[in-house]
């Protein structure tokens, strides 16, 4: 399975729309200060602002299995 990075993806999916980050960041009601730092992959962002944002796009946040053995042993 090919993961994105949360920042690469919401980037991605904005183009495609063919939407400014203004424009974008006024659908999704979220301020065009917390979309920027969204799309440069700022590690501490406030999740339902997050899923506002992903909402927009049809998806979400939510729990993703990790290799819990690897993860342990490295």
């Amino acid at each position: 399975m090919n993961h994105q990075p949360l920042n690469e993806y919401v980037r991605a999916k904005r183009k495609s729309l063919g939407l400014s980050r203004e424009e974008f960041a006024q659908k999704a009601g979220v301020g065009l200060r917390f979309l920027r730092e969204l799309e440069q992959g700022k590690e501490t962002l406030k999740m339902d602002k997050v899923n506002q944002v992903l909402n927009l796009l049809g998806t979400r946040l939510g729990a993703v299995p990790v290799d819990r053995v690897n993860l342990i042993e490295s």
